[in-house]
């Protein structure tokens, strides 16, 4: 039995909470914190020295894969972006609410007459 409830008399041992990450050391026999919703798992020594490098390598493999989606997810953004702000500005159509001209438009210097 490698699972335990929280409550529950258990003897020697380190127990893990993987749901929150708690971990519990027993020395002889002691009592589990927690309630019973609170679901202790009982790993030997070897699983966890095991477990390490292991997972180490299940990174190394992963990380080429990573590094690719990370770099074109933001090539796509950046290039979709850039197409939907040339889009917006075709569609434009000059009209800009942040400013007034409540002078008029501007007048070009009038040329003297020859």
């Amino acid at each position: 039995m490698f699972r335990f409830k929280g409550g529950h008399k258990v003897g020697k041992g380190t127990y893990w909470n993987i749901a929150d990450g708690n971990r519990v050391d027993i020395a002889d026999e002691g009592m589990l914190p927690g309630d019973s919703n609170a679901t202790f798992t009982r790993f030997s020594p070897g699983v966890v020295l095991l477990a390490g490098p292991i997972i180490g390598l299940l990174y190394v493999i992963a990380m080429p894969f990573i590094a690719v989606g990370t770099i074109v997810t933001l090539a796509g953004r950046k290039i979709l972006g850039s197409i939907a702000s040339l889009l917006g500005s075709l569609v434009s159509f000059g009209w800009r609410p942040s400013e007034a001209h409540l002078t008029g438009k501007k007048k070009g210097k009038k040329k003297a007459p020859k």
